[in-house]
């Protein structure tokens, strides 16, 4: 037989481990400092550039 499990409690489980990986997300994203941020945009910017920069005409 199939272990019997309650949707509501499991409804609610799936929504609280959701939120909890958005939460981290957030932290990630928001819980750093000016100069943090800037460093990272600067960094993707270089990497776009390279990229970029790399590519081979047609």
């Amino acid at each position: 037989m199939a272990e019997i499990i309650n949707l509501n409690r499991a409804r609610k489980a799936r929504t609280k481990a959701e939120d909890k990986t958005r939460a981290a997300a957030n932290r990630a994203a928001h819980g750093r400092t000016k100069a943090q941020k800037q460093s990272a945009d600067k960094e993707r910017e270089r990497a776009a550039r390279q990229l970029d920069g790399q590519k081979l005409d047609d």
